[in-house]
């Protein structure tokens, strides 16, 4: 592809505190990241990542398999919530997170350690103001928006429900994923693992007994699976806290005074990359919504049961795009461009392969996803045909996804985003079309497929063939 349209560049803010002579040597880790092979570095990385997001999407999934003996109304609700749900993961985790882990790599890269300590407390302190700011607005506007999405009777009131416990708390989950994306800027993705892991080994039985009103726990339906999601990021929060606080993090949270440039450094990446979220759970809402503005109540409880395994691939590139951040970030700080371009791709390649096999398993035996939660009739006939249309082109959403990630190190995330704003376009907007003027779901599940080859493919060809450095050859 032409890359002829501008790159949106973000430039890395001039260094605060200069490289000093007699600074310490760095350490294994990031030595590691500089100078070791890139696919067994990748892989190291990755693996706890993985192993931590896979843990936490399943939460998701068994969340999902309570709700279903609750009855189609509370599926239909938590499917109306779950797109407002991810898009607050994916930006406190995966945008703001991106910003701070590149910010703080980049730092580390150039040896620069006095503004990667100063760096942490800009980075917790602006994720609690953008949590803050968006549960006042959730809670707002919620109501709104669920009716915008065909949300109504039951199915609203259990959306209600559900999100005006877990969105009181959600400073909780942006102040945790701060904090964790402090540490994996250093290379350090164990901790982050190990954390989220456990957590969700707490939140799994917590869920069902709060949900259930199991052992000495209150039987609170749809609303225990958002109280036991609130204690899940009360715990990591504290957790995460009293390691950067001990000094254990190459990047140490301090007392200090602010500066708008390194917030701006932050900014620059995590502000800008926000926007991708918007982009994919914008769709997720769209498409939710013409699902139920054209099918109806049960074939939307059928298409957001679906969808699930979508959010399945998100935790998957996440796994492997967010240990991408510090490699690609540390390498381009310390001028090694090749090397950060070679990690991008490998990294790509891995997530796609991954994605893809998720995709085909669902394709060929979808019915086996749906019955887990118990589809049955126009449910499970709406989810399987979307896994069987859209399942084999999931490994293009996986690739372009951990592409934008790396994107987000290299401070160079103008294509992803011309990329999300396609795939919206096309799924959205020639979905519609199809809806509106054939009614098919197949056609519209097809026109999704089409929007994530689409996505997949831009960010490729336009990363590969060196869109990351033309800004600063020129420069």
């Amino acid at each position: 592809m032409s890359s002829a349209l501008p790159e949106l560049s973000i430039a890395a803010a001039e260094p605060l505190q200069p490289p000093v002579p007699g600074v310490p040597a760095r350490n294994a880790r990031m030595a590691a990241m500089l100078e070791g092979p890139v696919l067994p570095t990748l892989l190291r990385l990755a693996w706890p990542n993985l192993l931590m997001t896979l843990a936490q999407s399943s939460t998701g999934l068994i969340e999902t398999f309570y709700l279903s003996r609750l009855g189609t109304d509370a599926l239909a609700g938590a499917a109306l919530v779950m797109p407002l749900l991810m898009l607050m993961q994916n930006m406190s985790q995966g945008a703001m997170g991106g910003g701070i882990s590149s910010a703080i790599a980049r730092a580390l890269g150039a040896r620069r350690q006095p503004e990667a300590d100063r760096l942490v407390l800009h980075a917790v302190l602006l994720n609690a103001g953008l949590g803050l700011l968006f549960s006042a607005l959730l809670l707002g506007f919620g109501s709104r928006l669920y009716r915008a999405m065909g949300g109504e009777a039951g199915a609203l009131q259990a959306a209600l429900t559900y999100s005006n416990v877990v969105f009181g708390g959600l400073v909780l989950m942006w102040v945790m994923n701060a904090l964790a994306s402090v540490v994996r800027g250093t290379g350090n993705m164990m901790v982050p693992g190990l954390v989220i892991c456990g957590g969700a080994l707490m939140l799994i039985p917590l869920s069902g007994c709060l949900v259930f009103g199991l052992g000495p726990f209150p039987r609170l339906g749809i609303a225990g699976a958002g109280w036991a999601m609130l204690s899940y990021y009360g715990v990591g929060t504290a957790v995460l806290g009293w390691y950067v606080l001990s000094g254990r993090n190459p990047a140490r949270l301090q007392r200090g005074t602010l500066a708008w440039p390194l917030a701006r450094d932050i900014l620059k990446v995590g502000g800008l990359a926000a926007l991708n979220p918007l982009l994919t759970n914008g769709l997720i809402a769209s498409t939710t919504a013409l699902v139920g503005a054209y099918a109806g109540t049960e074939a939307l409880a059928g298409y957001g049961t679906a969808a699930r395994l979508e959010y399945l691939v998100l935790p998957v590139a996440f796994g492997i795009g967010a240990p991408l951040v510090a490699l690609v970030g540390s390498n381009i700080g310390a001028g090694q461009s090749q090397r950060a371009l070679r990690i991008a791709l490998a990294g790509g390649a891995l997530a796609f392969g991954l994605t893809e096999a998720i995709g085909i398993g669902a394709a060929l035996d979808p019915q086996a996803w749906m019955r887990l939660f118990g589809a049955t009739g126009r449910m499970l006939e709406v989810g399987s045909t979307h896994l069987r249309v859209i399942g084999p082109f999931f490994g293009f959403f996986g690739l372009g996804f951990t592409l934008y990630f790396a994107s987000q190190g290299a401070g160079r995330l103008g294509w992803p985003l011309v990329s999300g704003a396609v795939r919206l376009a096309v799924a959205a907007g020639l979905g519609w079309a199809v809806l509106r003027f054939t009614g098919s779901l197949t056609g519209f599940f097809a026109a999704s497929a089409l929007a994530m080859v689409l996505y997949g493919t831009i960010t490729t060809t336009a990363i590969a063939s060196g869109a990351w450095f033309r800004d600063r050859r020129s420069s």
